[in-house]
């Protein structure tokens, strides 16, 4: 599965990312809560990680401003 930016005036913007079956299913069978467990902790993790530049990069990419 692809997800694409649906605008054809910003395709240039965001990003995009491919996820085999099996992933996608996985996480179908996750409950709510569990989703929103595996959201939080990537969430820290990767705010953890990331540099005070790399953070802003993600944010302009969430805001599709590049």
């Amino acid at each position: 599965m692809v997800k694409k930016n649906s605008n054809p005036i910003d395709k240039a913007k965001g990003f995009s990312y491919n996820l085999e079956d099996e992933k996608i299913i996985s996480y179908m069978k996750l409950t709510a809560e569990e989703k929103l467990q595996w959201l939080e902790d990537i969430n820290k993790f990767t705010f953890s990680v990331l540099t005070p530049r790399q953070k802003e990069f993600r944010e302009k990419l969430r805001r599709g401003e590049i």
